[in-house]
């Protein structure tokens, strides 16, 4: 289970101090949880602390009761803990095979590694070899990112924004990735989104506007009021 206990993140701002997160107070243990809001509430942000590229100004982050707030982002990876970045990296000179293997963390067979690419609906013939470089679409990237994960098998799958950059053929093969991800996955899934559709799977949602958390539930008790109400509610979904 995560837990954040009173997380606050500032920065300096030309001499003035500038609040992005205001006195978080949390705890993921559900499968699939997502977090949303207007630009610039503070989502990425707190993705970003969750897998330790950040730290907290103030607060405690906890990983299964262990304080993990001053563990770099390596050691949180092997604690259990993924991470996959808004636009995936692309690595000149590794194919989707080595990527897939050293997710695994073993020398996956052939086989083993091609399963995972096909969980993701991607032809495991046509992918396993290639460079992961300029030629993969952004859609590709994400999707090869998640077969990663999948390897991994990690306690904590966190994704910020994956629908980014995307077009609407590679969004709506994602959306099928994660609900069959839901199922099959030994750990929960952290999703920054702003998408109705990936709200709509989410076990929790948590909303965030101007570095505060301002709403906790279950789709039941959360979408009615970001799909129908106005403001900062529509603008999340639309």
């Amino acid at each position: 289970m995560l837990e954040l206990r009173d997380i606050s993140y500032s920065v300096d701002d030309n001499g003035t101090r500038k609040d992005i997160l205001k006195h978080i107070n949390l705890k993921v243990d559900e499968r699939f949880v997502a977090i949303t809001g207007p630009n610039g509430s503070g989502k990425s942000t707190l993705a970003r602390m969750i897998a330790g590229i950040i730290a907290p100004t103030e607060g405690r982050i906890l990983f299964d009761g262990v304080d993990i707030t001053e563990t770099g982002i390596t050691n949180r990876a092997k604690m259990g803990i993924s991470y996959a970045f808004q636009q995936p990296v692309r690595f000149k000179g590794l194919t989707v095979k080595d990527l897939i293997r050293l997710a695994a963390g073993t020398k996956l067979s052939v086989a083993d590694a091609c399963e995972y690419l096909s969980e993701v609906g991607l032809c495991a013939r046509d992918y396993i070899n290639r460079e992961v470089n300029a030629s993969l679409s952004g859609g590709e990237l994400k999707r090869i990112e998640i077969a990663m994960i999948l390897a991994r098998s990690t306690k904590l799958s966190v994704f910020d924004e994956p629908e980014a950059g995307i077009d609407l053929w590679s969004f709506n093969n994602l959306i099928k990735v994660f609900e069959n991800m839901y199922e099959k996955i030994n750990g929960s899934i952290l999703i920054i989104s702003h998408q109705e559709r990936i709200l709509n799977i989410a076990d929790k949602i948590i909303m965030l506007a101007d570095g505060e958390v301002k709403a906790v539930g279950t789709k039941d008790e959360v979408l009615p009021e970001l799909l129908g109400g106005s403001g900062v509610c529509r603008k999340i979904v639309q």
